[in-house]
């Protein structure tokens, strides 16, 4: 069974949307710019994120980044055409889902959208990668193995926090850092 692996861009202020979401911008008023190191011309970024898709075999999310996401994402999820299978937390599942898509909505909890994404990645990654509250359920629930940060060098002021409400300490071992000109990427092992 491969890691699972929360994977989220971040502000250095700890924010990883800022204030002022609207469904057309989902990210809130500059909050596009968590996500530019992904889209840039960096070597460094790009190796990383050409790694990551490539260890890929899951993602979890919750309904509100899906709603949020899929008129970009497409039938093909986050992972573009590498097609990654996508777990939507949800309570319902949603009336338009675009055909052959990715996507298995899961309304059992994360434990449950959990089994399903371990089931068909076999022994690659399971990403968790939102929003902050899927990801705080899965911290507090203690079913993250590491914590990939791509911490963006802008300060938003305000928006929506990742580390709030996880009921509990997590310690960290440091595995790696990729210091990138958009973004320094931070791996992190929770340690038992």
């Amino acid at each position: 069974m491969g890691k699972v692996v929360v994977d989220i861009s971040m502000s250095l202020d700890g924010f990883v949307a800022a204030a002022g979401r609207t469904p057309d911008e989902p990210l809130g008023t500059g909050g596009e710019r968590l996500h530019e190191w992904a889209f840039g011309q960096d070597e460094r970024s790009r190796a990383l994120l050409e790694e990551a898709v490539g260890d890929l075999g899951a993602v979890i999310t919750g309904r509100t980044t899906y709603d949020d996401s899929v008129r970009w994402w497409g039938a093909d999820g986050p992972s573009g055409p590498a097609r990654r299978p996508v777990f939507v937390l949800t309570h319902r599942q949603p009336e338009d889902v675009p055909e052959g898509g990715v996507y298995t909505f899961v309304t059992g909890g994360v434990e449950d959208a959990l089994r399903q994404a371990q089931a068909v990645a076999g022994d690659r990654t399971v990403s968790v990668m939102g929003g902050a509250n899927v990801i705080q359920q899965y911290l507090a629930a203690g079913l993250v193995d590491e914590i990939s940060l791509h911490l963006v060098p802008v300060l938003l002021g305000d928006g929506l926090r990742l580390f709030e409400h996880l009921g509990r300490q997590v310690s960290l071992e440091r595995i790696d850092v990729v210091d990138a000109p958009a973004a320094l990427h931070t791996r992190h092992r929770i340690k038992a």
